[in-house]
């Protein structure tokens, strides 16, 4: 366990309101969603540096997929986005006394455990913001906040630019940390594509299966 109390926050869409750009039927859409948030959950709910897994979700499917893995579910009423989900879980852990926080979105498959452990290693501060941005660069993929409310989430165009901005403004040290498991996420075809080009890995297998 890290020396801080570090929570993970995953917020999870609605499976059928989710990774419409993938081009895909809505079944197996579902399928490839749940088959990503599964990999997560099992690299994040493994690793020793997060204490505790929170997921934020409006979705029945994805708050079960969640207990098997042992997070604690917080149901998503208003389905606002990200940003409302993961205040949700904010408030959770600042009742629970947590130092830490890191957000990882459902759909980054290949991360590993000790991907989590080298960002964790790279705080430089206990008032730090350390940001994973996406292989394309427009967006955040990993984002860890010590304390959790040194600063609120911007998930949406360009996020990783304005979570380091807003971080310098709040006088948090932060960093940009290039992690590559933790940069590939699916969002469209080409993602998708890139993933299953991974063809020794379990995920890109699983995938291959559910596209037939």
């Amino acid at each position: 366990m890290s020396s801080l109390r570090v929570g993970a926050i995953i917020p999870v869409k609605t499976f059928s309101r989710a990774k419409t750009r993938l081009g895909l039927s809505p079944e197996k859409t579902e399928q490839i969603c749940k088959l990503m948030l599964e990999s997560v959950l099992d690299s994040v709910t493994k690793s020793d540096v997060i204490e505790k897994t929170v997921l934020v979700s409006k979705d029945e499917d994805a708050l079960g997929i969640g207990k098997k893995f042992g997070a604690i579910g917080i149901y998503d009423e208003s389905e606002q986005g990200v940003n409302s989900a993961v205040l949700l879980a904010d408030n959770y852990f600042a009742k629970e006394g947590f130092e830490g926080t890191i957000v990882f979105p459902q759909d980054i498959p290949l991360i590993q455990s000790g991907d989590i452990r080298t960002l964790y290693q790279m705080r430089t501060s206990d008032r730090c913001v350390l940001v994973v941005p996406s292989r394309k660069f427009d967006g955040t993929n990993a984002l860890f906040r010590t304390p959790p409310c040194v600063m609120e989430t911007h998930y949406d165009e360009d996020s990783y630019k304005i979570h380091l901005n807003t971080a310098e403004k709040r006088n948090a040290n932060s960093s940009l940390v290039l992690i590559r498991r933790i940069m590939l996420d699916i969002d469209d075809q080409s993602d998708l594509n890139f993933i299953l080009s991974f063809s020794d890995t379990a995920i890109a297998n699983s995938l291959k299966k559910v596209l037939g």
